[in-house]
């Protein structure tokens, strides 16, 4: 299990294939002469070093044949389980089932996902900003696939053990599931490094009990498959005008409003169309699938004060992890660290409980006093 990308990395910073040996899969392609040519550019993300590859051959839409490779950095923490063992197998199963996905390439003894050519939402039309209506009836297609997908009609293996799955249709076990994966992977795993951190920002560990009670009581809604991190970065928009979905490494199964309430959280959408979305997806999910939409004006916010909560630990650590590089501090970084931060805080107030947000200066203050506190070094931070 991992842990939640709060801003994730664009395709072309982060949604890449894995490196190492590999056999070909169900919805792959193959270059004529198997070679993988040449490395044509290395792209920067916060969780991967991706390499684009120039393969031999076009693409099934006539296009050039790119591949991606993604090497992991090391020492970073995520925040989200992973449910998949492999996302090109999940991928290479949802080949005819989920329409514009990147296909798998066999190059060679790599199995690789195709680079989809184009830009993402993000670089088109940023957090905050009208998404256009044809892209947003886009947005819903792939919801409305992804509905009907279930877990008995999906074979991809998955890293949990059956005891370890909420139990279709119960979404308040779902949820707990991902409360207890943030209590105790998150915060208690890290408490020997960011304590004193948590405690400045107000957080303490009362903080997920009060959480529990904000949250709890969902109605049940029959699980589908989820792509769990729906934002602007991970939908990339090609030549054609077709949006693309990438970066399915945190895919789950489990209740489907949580699908939506991520994609409006991490969307940002204008409040009129965020509500417009959302009456759309409910039409649109009880046609499916009825009862995948129940009580969902009731239950989504709920979700989305989980969401909320879950930023203040993703965006703090992470913050630490941006402001320090060996022993040297990035000041120039500071505010803008802590005003993410801070934002997190003033949207959790609630969900957490929280006494007192601190303001802006005091978030600077304990960044600052938390790096001093660690002797100047960056904390080493293994993958969960």
């Amino acid at each position: 299990m991992s842990a939640e990308r709060v801003s994730p990395a664009p395709e072309r910073a982060a949604g890449a294939g894995r490196t190492g040996a590999a056999e070909p899969a169900d919805g792959a392609t193959e270059p004529a002469d198997g070679a993988v040519r040449v490395v044509e550019e290395t792209l920067q993300g916060y969780h991967h070093v991706t390499h684009v590859i120039s393969l031999p051959g076009v693409a099934a839409d006539g296009r050039r044949l790119r591949g991606k490779v993604r090497e992991p950095r090391s020492n970073l923490l995520w925040f989200d389980r992973r449910c998949f063992l492999s996302e090109e197998q999940l991928l290479a199963d949802l080949q005819g089932r989920v329409t514009w996905i990147p296909e798998l390439i066999t190059a060679g003894d790599m199995r690789l996902q195709r680079f989809i050519e184009g830009r993402t939402l993000g670089a088109r039309h940023r957090s905050g900003q009208h998404v256009p209506d044809e892209l947003v009836d886009q947005i819903l297609e792939l919801f409305g696939e992804l509905l009907a997908i279930t877990a008995k009609t999906l074979p991809t293996k998955r890293r949990c053990e059956p005891e370890d799955r909420a139990t279709d249709p119960d979404s308040s076990e779902f949820l707990e599931r991902l409360i207890a994966f943030a209590e105790d992977r998150v915060y208690r795993d890290n408490l020997a490094d960011f304590a004193s951190l948590f405690h400045a920002l107000g957080v303490e560990a009362d903080s997920f009990k009060r959480l529990r009670k904000n949250v709890s009581d969902l109605t049940e809604r029959p699980f589908c498959l989820l792509h769990a991190d729906l934002h602007r970065e991970n939908l990339v928009l090609d030549p054609d005008g077709r949006l693309w979905t990438i970066d399915w490494e945190l895919a789950m199964f489990g209740d489907p409003l949580y699908d939506l309430a991520t994609h409006l959280y991490l969307m940002r959408y204008p409040r009129e169309q965020q509500n417009s979305l959302a009456e759309r997806w409910s039409s649109l999910a009880e046609k499916i699938r009825p009862g995948s939409a129940k009580n969902w004006e009731q239950d989504l916010p709920k979700i989305m004060d989980f969401k909320r909560a879950q930023s203040v630990f993703t965006d703090s650590i992470r913050a630490t992890q941006i402001l320090v590089s060996g022993t040297r501090f990035n000041w120039t970084q500071l505010y803008r660290e802590a005003s993410k931060v801070h934002k997190a805080l003033v949207g959790a107030e609630d969900p957490l409980g929280l006494a007192d947000v601190p303001t802006i200066r005091d978030v600077m203050k304990a960044l600052v006093r938390w790096h001093r506190e660690q002797g100047g070094r960056k904390r080493e931070i293994p993958f969960s």
